[in-house]
C-alpha cells in the first residue's frame, strides 16, 4: 500500500471538500440531465415517429428518385432546403435541412417510396433540446455555460484530490476501499457510497469529462486555439469549402441530387448516414459528408456541380491528433459506441448520482453546527515546489478553476489578515 504523507492528505482532504460544496449541487443535475438526454433518439422517434420513419408496408417498395423527393419537398415549404441527410438504415425517411437561425437541426422528412411529405422537426422546439441546454448551459446561455465550465474543472480537482484522500493506508481492509459496509451505521454507509463508487468510476468519469470539456468556452476555446497553431484539428476545408468553385466549361445544367448522392455511394462508397449540402449559388459546389461508426471511415468532398468531378476529398488521416482525441472522447461521452459504450454512461450517471447524495449525507452528517466542516491543514504544512506546480499547470489548462483558485485565496487572506487585525484590536 501506499506510505500516504497525513499532512498532504489532510490538505487534499481540504480542497476535496471545497470542491465538493462548489459542484455537488450540479454534479446530481448534470448526472440526471446527462441520464435523460442519453434516451434522446428513444424519445425523439416515439414523438415524431411519423416525421422519422418509413411506414412498415412501404419498405422495399420502389423509391422515388432524389430528385423527384426534393422537388416535392421544396414544394411544401417556404423555407429554404439547404442539404439532404441520406440515412444508411432504409427504415428513416429522407431528412431535407432546412435553413435556420440556429445550429441545431431542423428537418423536413419525405416518404421515399411514397413521396408523402411527412412533416418537419425543429430541434429547438424539442424536449430533449431543452435537456441538452440545461445540461450544457443550465438554460442560461453564455453564463450558464461559464458555470457548467467552473463545475466540470473543480469536478476533475475533485476526482484527482477524491483518488489519494481514498486511497488505503498501509494495512487497511478492503472495507470501506474497495467495497462498500452496508452493516457498520449510516455515517459509515454515507461515506462509502461516496468513496467506494467514487473511486470505481473515477478514471470513466475523468474519460467523459475529457468529451465534455471541449464543449466549454474558455478551455474549448483555448482548446481550438491550440489545434490551430499546431496543426492538430480539422484540416482547413473540412468544414467550410470557401475559397473551392465550380467551373461550367460547357454550359450544361447542374447536376441533380441523384448524380451526387451516386458519387458518394457507388465511387467512394461512404458509410454511414450520407449528408449532401447544397450549392449556394452558380460557382458554388455540392458537399458530401458522411457521419461514420469508426471515425477514420468519414470523409469530406466537394464537387463540382456541374461535371460531377470531386474538386478536393478529405479523408480522416488529415485530421489532427488532437481533433482525432476530442472525437473519440467526445463520442464516448455520449454513449455513441454502441450498446455496451450507451450502457457504461448510463451506468456510471446513476452511480454518479448516488456518490454524490452518499457525499452529500455524509457531509452533513459530519460537518460541526455553524460551519462548513472544511478540514483544518496544520500551519507546519507547507506546498512543495511540485504539488505548486501541479496547481498552476491546472489553472493554466482549466482557466474557470485557475480564476476561481485566485478569488478563494485572495478571500482567504484577506478573511485571514481581518481576523488578526481584529485580535490586535
Amino acid at each position: 500500500m501506499l506510505q500516504k504523507n497525513n499532512l498532504l492528505n489532510i490538505w487534499l482532504w481540504k480542497w476535496h471538500v471545497i470542491a465538493g460544496l462548489i459542484t455537488l449541487p450540479f454534479v446530481a443535475l448534470l448526472a440526471i440531465t446527462g441520464t435523460i438526454y442519453l434516451f434522446k433518439d428513444n424519445v425523439n422517434h416515439q414523438v415524431y415517429a411519423a416525421q422519422y420513419f418509413v411506414p412498415e408496408g412501404n419498405i422495399g417498395q420502389p423509391k422515388l428518385s432524389l430528385s423527384e423527393q426534393f422537388a416535392l419537398a421544396k414544394a411544401s415549404t417556404d423555407k429554404t432546403i439547404t442539404g439532404v441527410t441520406l440515412a444508411e438504415d432504409e427504415k428513416y425517411n429522407t431528412a431535407f435541412k432546412l435553413k435556420g437561425k440556429s445550429r441545431a437541426g431542423n428537418e423536413l422528412f419525405v416518404d421515399p417510396h411514397t413521396g408523402a411529405v411527412k412533416g418537419a422537426v425543429n430541434q429547438q422546439e424539442t424536449f430533449m433540446y431543452d435537456v441538452r441546454k440545461l445540461h450544457g448551459e443550465l438554460l442560461l446561455a453564455k453564463p450558464g455555460t461559464l458555470v457548467v465550465e467552473l463545475v466540470a474543472s473543480w469536478f476533475i480537482v475533485l476526482i484527482l484530490t477524491g483518488v489519494y484522500v481514498w486511497f488505503p493506508h498501509k494495512g487497511a481492509g478492503n472495507g470501506g476501499v474497495f467495497s462498500i459496509r452496508f452493516d457498520q451505521g449510516k455515517q459509515k454507509l454515507f461515506r462509502d457510497l461516496h468513496a467506494v463508487l467514487g473511486f470505481w468510476c473515477s478514471l470513466v468519469l475523468l474519460m467523459f469529462l475529457a468529451g465534455g470539456m471541449p464543449w466549454t468556452d474558455m478551455f474549448g476555446s483555448q482548446l481550438k486555439w491550440v489545434q490551430k497553431q499546431t496543426n492538430t484539428g480539422y484540416p482547413m476545408l473540412w468544414q467550410s469549402g470557401k475559397g473551392l468553385e465550380s467551373t461550367n466549361p460547357n454550359n450544361v445544367e447542374p447536376l441533380n441530387l441523384d448524380a451526387i448522392a451516386k458519387i458518394a455511394i457507388q465511387d467512394y462508397q461512404l458509410s454511414g448516414d450520407i449528408s449532401i449540402t447544397l450549392p449556394k449559388g452558380t460557382e458554388g459546389t455540392y458537399k458530401i459528408t458522411n457521419h461514420a461508426f469508426y471515425t477514420e471511415d468519414q470523409s469530406v468532398l466537394y464537387v463540382n456541380q456541374y461535371t460531377g468531378e470531386t474538386i478536393k476529398h478529405l479523408t480522416w488521416d488529415q485530421v489532427g491528433i488532437l481533433m482525432d482525441a476530442r472525437q473519440l472522447f467526445m463520442r464516448l461521452h455520449q454513449g455513441e459506441y454502441g450498446l455496451l459504450n450507451w450502457i457504461a454512461v448510463l451506468t456510471v450517471a446513476v452511480l454518479l448520482f448516488i456518490s454524490a447524495t452518499g457525499a452529500c449525507l455524509s457531509y452533513l452528517k459530519r460537518k460541526p453546527q455553524g460551519s462548513w466542516g472544511i478540514p483544518r491543514v496544520p500551519q507546519r504544512f507547507n506546498a512543495d515546489k511540485t504539488l505548486v506546480g501541479i496547481i498552476v499547470l491546472l489553472g493554466v489548462v482549466f482557466p474557470m478553476f485557475g480564476i476561481s483558485l485566485v478569488v478563494i485565496t485572495v478571500f482567504s487572506i484577506l478573511k485571514s489578515t481581518f481576523r488578526k487585525t481584529k485580535e490586535v484590536a
